[in-house]
C-alpha cells in the first residue's frame, strides 16, 4: 500500500500514529516508509507524507484495510487527515 498523507488535525493524527501498527503487525504488514521528508528530484507530483507498507498479497492488504480493528483507526485518520491510498502489486 502506498499513501500520500496532508496531516489535517496533528493530535488526533498522532493518537492514529500510535494505534495503527498493531492492527497493519496482526495482517503480516510492515511499514517500509512511514513520514520523513520527502525530496523530489522530478515530475509534477509533490508528495506530502509518504507511508508504504508491505503485506504479502494485495488481498491481505485489503483483509486489513477492510478489517474491524482497523475500521474505528481508518475513521479516525479520515477525520484527521487527507490524502490518497493505493495497494499495488509487487514483484
Amino acid at each position: 500500500m502506498i499513501g500520500n498523507i496532508s496531516i489535517t488535525n496533528p493530535e488526533a493524527f498522532a493518537e492514529y500514529g500510535k494505534r495503527v501498527p498493531d492492527t497493519v503487525a496482526q495482517y503480516g504488514g510492515t511499514y517500509l516508509v512511514r513520514g520523513g521528508t520527502p525530496e523530489k528530484m522530478e515530475g509534477e507530483y509533490d508528495p506530502v507524507r509518504i507511508v508504504v507498507l508491505q503485506f504479502e498479497s494485495v488481498e491481505r492488504a485489503k483483509a486489513w484495510y477492510n478489517s474491524t480493528e482497523y475500521a474505528p483507526l481508518k475513521e479516525m485518520r479520515l477525520k484527521a487527515s487527507t490524502g490518497d491510498l493505493y495497494f499495488v502489486e509487487g514483484v
